[in-house]
């Protein structure tokens, strides 16, 4: 069934974002030099400084006094929000309180019971407002992999391995931030190339490697079950030295599948940075096109009156990675496996 475009809205779907940090500064230069039928009205910030230098990059942007004010404005129809995660929940709930859709980044709330309580939220609106930015639901490599497993390509699904990987971190990254940063795009991809819930997790710890900070487990290994047995590894190694990789192999029992190795071999050493091929600095090279194409499709649910995409990640979907990523805080300190508990869909 096609959506009626909500012919209420003005020419372009006017933004307001929340936080405009690393993050929120891309998402701005986003909207105003690459998408289309979108511009960003007004922003937001604590640091007042930072909102006002990138305001004015956005033509006709201005800057609220809080994101209380941003939500409720009348020259705001959407709102991305990328301010820290401990603001979510409480943000991501005023945008649906106020009838307007919402682009949260990751994740939707730091515990699964906040994450829940935004699911409620937004099943008793009666409406669908919340999109939630795991953005490699986006990346062409991620959807040809999806459209592969939904054909039944690769036939019977047993396993997926998954590794990601990071040139380096900023002082500070624990264990805990590993699990809630870094591998809760993993979380997420399962649920999203399989269709099923998580329902334990385990971790292995090898000895650290040579550049990890303080008390911090990296390189880490995640084993997660899934409720129908499959098993799926991420493998986290924060602070290589040597760029940003990010890679999913699908075992099936008709083909196994790779995606995220670039073209042809590429051979990474720590000692000189030295590389055979091209490795980003950082996620955002490797995943530029995803977003892009993230915040557009967001912006053309928004136009029609559906709110959410069709590849999007939902508040379910975020209170489905909160609840593995607690289990799997749990799990950094335990051994065997530890099960991740779930509440019934609303």
């Amino acid at each position: 069934m096609t959506s009626t475009p909500d012919t209420t809205l003005p020419p372009d779907v006017r933004v307001g974002v929340i936080g405009v940090g690393q993050m929120g500064a891309d998402h701005v230069e986003r909207l105003t030099a690459r998408i289309k039928g979108a511009r960003v009205s007004v922003v937001d910030d604590y640091v007042r400084e930072t909102a006002e230098k990138v305001a004015a990059t956005a033509p006709g942007c201005r800057v609220a006094e809080s994101w209380q004010e941003l939500v409720a404005a009348d020259d705001v129809d959407a709102v991305l929000i990328a301010s820290p995660g401990r603001f979510h929940r409480e943000q991501a709930t005023a945008c649906i309180e106020a009838g307007k859709p919402v682009l949260c980044e990751k994740p939707l709330a730091m515990n699964p019971e906040d994450a829940y309580s935004v699911v409620e939220a937004e099943q008793a609106s009666g409406g669908r407002y919340v999109s939630l930015g795991f953005m490699r639901r986006f990346d062409r490599e991620y959807a040809e992999l999806k459209d592969a497993i939904d054909a039944g390509e690769l036939g019977e699904i047993s396993i997926l391995n998954c590794k990601h990987r990071n040139a380096h971190t900023l002082p500070g990254f624990v264990d805990s931030m590993m699990v809630y940063d870094s591998s809760v795009h993993e979380v997420d991809a399962i649920h999203y190339f399989l269709e099923e819930p998580i329902v334990a997790v385990q971790a292995v710890l090898p000895v650290p490697g040579p550049r990890a900070d303080g008390g911090q487990h990296d390189p880490m290994l995640l084993l997660f079950r899934t409720e129908s047995g499959r098993i799926v590894t991420d493998e986290l190694y924060v602070n290589t030295d040597a760029g940003y990789e990010v890679r999913t192999e699908v075992l099936g029992s008709r083909g196994i599948a790779t995606i995220g190795t670039g073209s042809g071999r590429v051979t990474t050493h720590l000692e000189g940075a030295r590389w055979g091929g091209a490795i980003p600095p950082d996620f955002r090279p490797r995943f530029l096109d995803a977003y892009d194409a993230e915040v557009q499709a967001w912006v053309a649910a928004v136009r029609d009156g559906s709110h959410v995409a069709d590849r999007s990640a939902t508040a379910w979907d975020g209170y489905l990675a909160a609840a593995a990523c607690e289990a799997t805080e749990t799990a950094l300190t335990s051994d065997g496996f530890v099960p991740v508990t779930t509440r019934p869909r609303p």
